[in-house]
């Protein structure tokens, strides 16, 4: 790809897409330029990643073809506000801030620019995210594959109606949160059951995978899946008894209908 890509802010989720780029070895580091906010994550960024870096978001906005947004939304204005006159119309503007809106990205650079909003997750740092992606109107089909082909590089990515992005979050740019706390919770109680912390941990977090892997490339149902470990009076349905007295399920739908809740309101 004979691009420019720069990064304005480089917090957890723009290192995940940094870090997942330059993982894929699709992309020069040469082609790459991350402005920060202090000399600190200046000089952090620069030996974490090898790439350019600066202070200056204008020189950033300036030099890229295509301009990830990795900032904070209570900054999100200002930022734009700065450096959107130094924005080429060509450029793609790619947006990771939760509730920032499409339209308020249009309204705060006021001119016809090319914008995509995205919600990737953390797992870009493995090469295993799950984005969605929403372009406005200025944006050609071409131009969106070539973006989609950059955000395959460290994961997959779903094309999604801006109107269904609260709900995104919820499923996927927080999940991997609920997941950790799942892997937590197996492990403790592998330990509780003798097995030792270290190998209780690898061996959660390998069933997860291989768990999720499973769904992914057999295409089944993921009930199909269940009653497929859930012998009749046998060890797992006694498991998936007492997940359901628990409020496994309904417990899960609330924390993200709770989530949506809190990205709409953001």
């Amino acid at each position: 790809m004979n691009k420019k890509i720069g990064f304005i802010g480089c917090g957890n989720m723009g290192k995940a897409i940094l870090g997942g780029i330059l993982n894929s070895k699709k992309i020069a580091k040469e082609d790459i330029l991350v402005s920060t906010r202090s000399e600190k994550s200046k000089n952090d960024i620069e030996k974490e990643f090898a790439v350019k870096t600066t202070l200056d978001n204008k020189e950033v906005a300036r030099n890229s073809n295509i301009l990830f947004l990795a900032i904070k939304p209570n900054i999100f204005k200002s930022v734009l506000s700065d450096i959107k006159e130094e924005i080429s119309k060509e450029t793609i503007i790619i947006s990771i801030a939760a509730g920032i809106s499409m339209n308020d990205m249009e309204e705060w650079l006021e001119n016809n620019y090319k914008i995509i909003r995205t919600m990737p997750n953390t797992p870009a740092l493995v090469g295993e995210a799950i984005s969605a992606i929403c372009p406005n109107k200025n944006i050609k089909e071409d131009e969106l594959e070539e973006i989609c082909n950059i955000f395959n590089m460290f994961g997959k990515c779903e094309i999604l109606e801006e109107k269904y992005f609260h709900g995104f979050i919820a499923l996927c740019g927080s999940s991997p949160a609920y997941v950790f706390m799942f892997i937590e919770a197996m492990a403790d109680a592998a330990v509780k059951l003798g097995i030792p912390r270290n190998k209780a941990y690898k061996m959660a977090e390998q069933a997860v995978l291989g768990s999720a892997k499973l769904a992914l490339e057999t295409g089944k149902h993921p009930g199909e899946l269940k009653d497929m470990v859930c012998s009749p009076a046998g060890t797992t349905i006694e498991a998936v008894t007492e997940l359901e007295n628990g409020g496994f399920r309904s417990t899960i739908i609330k924390a993200l209908e709770k989530c949506a809740e809190k990205s709409q309101r953001m």
